[in-house]
């Protein structure tokens, strides 16, 4: 593997670890612990946290996996390293699915959220169960993600 290919896969796979983290954090600590708490609470926090994570610590892993990822795999087009090349593709296709469902789903619930004057109880029922359905799933995407990413540094 050259060393571009390689800094990119590792790049790859780290930041594809910190994203996998945090909708996983989300997913078993953060939301089942907002559940047990009342819809204004809920409806505030939520807000405060969509209000605080558009951030360059968030974003350029978020954004960076699958840039990496591509970089990586390109390093592999035509080179003797095919058996890697699937996992490489394999991650960049989940880390890039993890933008796609963030990006469609999450963010226009958060974006709702932030923008309703409906009652609290109105506005996280309209909320919390899809957000939660889509994180749970882009937690799998990028989970999957940093798994083909790591696989392909066995490989490499």
């Amino acid at each position: 593997m050259s060393p571009l290919g390689t800094g990119a896969l590792l790049a790859a796979t780290v930041t594809g670890g910190l994203v996998a983290g945090l909708f996983t954090g989300f997913a078993y600590g953060v939301m089942p612990a907002l559940r047990r708490v009342d819809d204004a609470t809920f409806v505030r926090v939520m807000r405060r946290i969509n209000e605080v994570i558009p951030n360059p610590w968030f974003l350029l892993p978020f954004l960076g996996t699958p840039v990496c990822a591509a970089v990586a795999a390109a390093t592999h087009l035509g080179t003797e390293g095919q058996t890697v090349l699937p996992w490489l593709l394999g991650g960049f296709a989940l880390s890039l699915t993890t933008v796609v469902v963030t990006g469609v789903v999450n963010v226009p619930l958060n974006n709702a959220l932030a923008a309703t004057g409906e009652s609290a109880t109105a506005a996280r029922r309209a909320f919390e169960r899809r957000w939660n359905r889509a994180n749970v799933l882009r937690s799998v995407t990028a989970t999957a993600a940093v798994a083909c990413l790591a696989w392909g540094l066995t490989l490499g």
